[in-house]
């Protein structure tokens, strides 16, 4: 029997333990943590490589998803009362984050074989308060860019996305929507929790835009909505990245793509090897390489006993997520009130009841992906 972790952080630290040391050496031995040198050397790093003209770092994810979407409401782009639509299979956060700017999330389900933004649904889910999109690119699975921009371009809609699991994710030749300039996404936020494609070392998070002003906004928000010290002229909130994390981010940045080719690799094998007729896998994309394959799920109606079986084998598994946003306690009462807005979501359903997450990382051997898939095709 062999043991295959779920996802190892070993394998980062031996790669770049030294380089991680010098980090936090210099950053002690500057005595400046918030807002420094590092954080906007890793801002302009990370906007170029993003392909895009800004980044502004912030505390978490979800403060990134929010702040994104105030500064929205700041520049008049949208107004309180908004709805935004949002996929129904989401991490809760994304739907926090719409109720935490004031806005409206409309809940519409996803395409049960690629577990995003089901497109064809997004007309039957507009209405007169309807203004944007905010789209997430699940498990590292990028959604239909053009389809989704068009229709917008279409019904006079903004895009946001939710980039917190698609690290290095490629359309084109700059990373996640942006097609050239002709299509592209308003902002997209992200999250470096450690375990992400590009993880910090405690919470972080960035918001990513061609927009200046945008951007400008959302460094004000997240610094108690002030333009500069003392003068407020925003209520904002405190949600810095610290140089600290800022420095972690720029010693892993170079290695990302490689990363990323080494999860694209694993989830090749993964989509042509996994033979089970008890078990769904996601069919592979027309670009596999322009996928960041934070997650690989499968999909099985005995999934709690496909989860037993594989950690009596050794493979330790996750589920993500066993509770859609709409079924959560938080939200009870929210749609009549008023405060979120959906309709029957049998297929979010089934996702978060059959779903689970196997094992995905470059640190994994061939002999252990090779393992994993022979114990998901045992399974009986």
């Amino acid at each position: 029997m062999m043991n295959v972790p779920f996802y190892s952080l070993d394998y980062v630290n031996r790669t770049l333990g030294d380089a991680l040391r010098e980090s936090f050496s210099d950053v002690l031995d500057s005595k400046w943590f918030i807002r420094g040198s590092r954080c906007a050397a890793f801002e302009e790093a990370f906007a170029a490589y993003c392909g895009k003209k800004a980044c502004v770092g912030v505390g978490n994810g979800l403060d990134a998803l929010t702040l994104m979407l105030k500064a929205s409401i700041q520049l008049g782009c949208l107004q309180p009362g908004d709805e935004v639509i949002v996929p129904a299979n989401t991490f809760v956060a994304t739907v926090l984050a719409v109720r935490a700017a004031g806005l409206v999330p409309v809940l519409v389900e996803p395409n049960r074989d690629t577990c995003v933004l089901d497109t064809s649904r997004m007309a039957e889910a507009c209405s007169e308060k309807t203004r944007a999109i905010l789209v997430v690119h699940l498990y590292g699975r990028l959604a239909d860019m053009p389809a989704i921009c068009e229709f917008a371009k279409a019904h006079n809609l903004l895009v946001f996305e939710d980039a917190a699991q698609a690290h290095g994710a490629a359309l084109d030749k700059n990373k996640l929507s942006s097609l050239v300039s002709r299509l592209s996404s308003n902002a997209a936020a992200y999250s470096f929790y450690p375990t992400k494609n590009l993880g910090a070392m405690g919470d972080g998070g960035a918001v990513v835009t061609d927009d200046l002003e945008l951007a400008q906004v959302v460094k004000s928000l997240g610094n108690y909505g002030s333009v500069e010290k003392y003068v407020n002229k925003y209520v904002g909130v405190n949600s810095r990245l610290d140089e600290v994390q800022a420095a972690v981010l720029l010693a892993k940045l170079p290695h990302l793509d490689s990363w990323n080719a080494r999860r694209q690799e694993i989830a090749g094998r993964y989509c042509a090897e996994i033979r089970n007729p008890l078990v769904r896998v996601t069919p592979v994309p027309a670009n596999p390489k322009s996928h960041a394959w934070h997650v690989f799920p499968i999909f099985c109606e005995t999934r709690d006993e496909l989860q037993s079986f594989l950690k009596e084998r050794g493979v330790e598994t996750l589920i993500h997520y066993p509770i859609p946003p709409h079924q959560q306690e938080a939200f009870d009462g929210a749609l009549s009130r008023g405060e979120l807005r959906y309709g029957p979501l049998p297929i979010a359903e089934e996702l978060a009841r059959t779903e689970l997450s196997i094992p995905m990382g470059p640190a994994m051997t061939d002999e252990q992906v090779t393992y994993v898939i022979e114990s998901i095709n045992a399974f009986a």
